[in-house]
């Protein structure tokens, strides 16, 4: 079969600088087919997506990705660490995928390489340098690229780790070497504007810059940022349902679920420990706001993000027993869209791999016996679509994962 491309991806939207990212990862590969592992409608930052999965799939496919197979909520809202391992386990499952390509900060894979096997393999002098600086009540990202700093005697690759796109590579890499892939990692420079960026340059800007804008009604900056397709798609999305989706819609929800949990109970929740309950706790008791309590939260340790995370986890019920389960399986292949190349993907994936689980119609998985575990992650994944669209303003619709066709192309 020809080249195969894999692409993870969160297209939240898909912008300019995602499109420019393809072109130039099909350009250097020469791949004829993509495959996109895409989070869903809640993702990696603690947040939601700022529209469904369905739309995001639709904008995909529109600008040149041909399959798009979901990520599992449990994998898409988690830490980078948990992100990249799931996406992989994904990747590498399919048996066709030639190629993963990533955007980064820094494009030297030779760096970039250098950095995850370092954090594979774990180097007895690199934990205990990484321990002493957790001691010293940093936030993990912050006593990590420290220890890797003094590891290595070179303040260049604590630069290299504080940029949110490297950290996400370094992570695949570091997945590709656990589970032994043969798939070829790339490596394409970001430029122009990065993750955080909240300014346009020329006709680009980061999806952090474009969410704002859209929270701000500046349509005509969005316009200059996005391709036609994926501008109209959000337009006629945002006019239909006449809101923007965010994490605060749910403030109430989550403030209920947590004045409604115990601190042994919290405890159960992924990336809650050293007490961290407690404060989570208190702080529910007395906000009355998402923000404020974020805000009482967050520490030098405890980043806003990881705040975020720890809430969607509680308002998804994803605990850290769903977390074991996750990671002790390979996830199944739940396709939310293809072209017409995506639908001969289909059939090679099948070959390739029978013993895979591709999931094409939700109803009809969920009604076949056994696969329980699959069925308790694939759950998660009803339950997020089942929350996104309760805020809605118009066409709050439940169970869309049971009745919204595969977007097709």
């Amino acid at each position: 079969m020809s080249k195969v491309l894999g692409i993870i991806a969160e297209y939240n939207p898909f912008h300019n600088g995602h499109a420019l990212h393809l072109a130039k990862s099909k350009e250097e590969t020469g791949a004829e087919y993509t495959i996109c592992i895409m989070s869903g409608n809640f993702v990696q930052r603690g947040n939601t997506s700022i529209v469904n999965k369905w739309l995001k799939t639709e904008m995909a496919l529109k600008n040149g990705i041909d399959l798009v197979l979901e990520l599992p909520t449990i994998y898409s809202v988690s830490s980078a660490e948990n992100f990249a391992e799931g996406s992989i386990k994904l990747l590498n499952s399919l048996k066709i995928v030639d190629f993963i390509s990533f955007g980064s900060e820094d494009s030297d894979i030779d760096i970039l390489n250098k950095l995850a096997t370092i954090f594979y393999r774990e180097p007895r002098k690199y934990l205990e340098l990484l321990s002493s600086e957790l001691k010293k009540g940093l936030s993990f990202p912050k006593a990590r690229e420290n220890a890797i700093s003094f590891y290595l005697n070179n303040p260049i690759y604590s630069e290299i780790l504080n940029k949110s796109n490297n950290i996400l590579s370094i992570e695949y890499l570091k997945a590709l070497k656990k589970y032994k892939s043969h798939i070829r990692p790339i490596a394409i420079k970001r430029e122009k504007v990065f993750y955080s960026s909240n300014c346009i340059v020329d006709e680009y800007a980061s999806a952090t810059a474009i969410r704002e804008m859209i929270k701000s009604n500046q349509y005509n900056d969005i316009r200059k940022v996005m391709p036609r397709t994926s501008y109209d798609l959000l337009m006629e999305e945002i006019e239909k349902k006449h809101c923007v989706i965010d994490l605060v819609n749910f403030e109430k929800e989550i403030l209920y679920r947590l004045r409604n949990l115990t601190t042994d109970e919290l405890k159960n929740f992924p990336e809650i420990n050293e007490g961290l309950e407690n404060a989570i706790k208190n702080a529910s008791n007395t906000c009355n706001s998402l923000n404020e309590l974020i805000n009482k939260v967050k520490s030098k340790r405890y980043t806003q993000t990881r705040i975020q995370r720890i809430l969607t986890y509680i308002l998804l019920n994803i605990t850290k027993k769903d977390m074991s389960l996750a990671r002790k399986s390979i996830p199944y292949a739940r396709v939310l869209g293809y072209s017409s190349k995506g639908k001969d993907l289909i059939s090679e994936i099948n070959n390739a791999n029978p013993k895979l689980t591709l999931i094409t119609s939700v109803k009809k998985f969920m009604n076949k016996p056994g696969n329980k575990i699959y069925k308790s992650i694939l759950n998660k994944d009803i339950l997020a679509t089942n929350l996104y669209t309760l805020a809605y303003k118009n066409d709050s619709v439940a169970n869309l994962d049971f009745t919204q066709k595969i977007i097709t192309i």
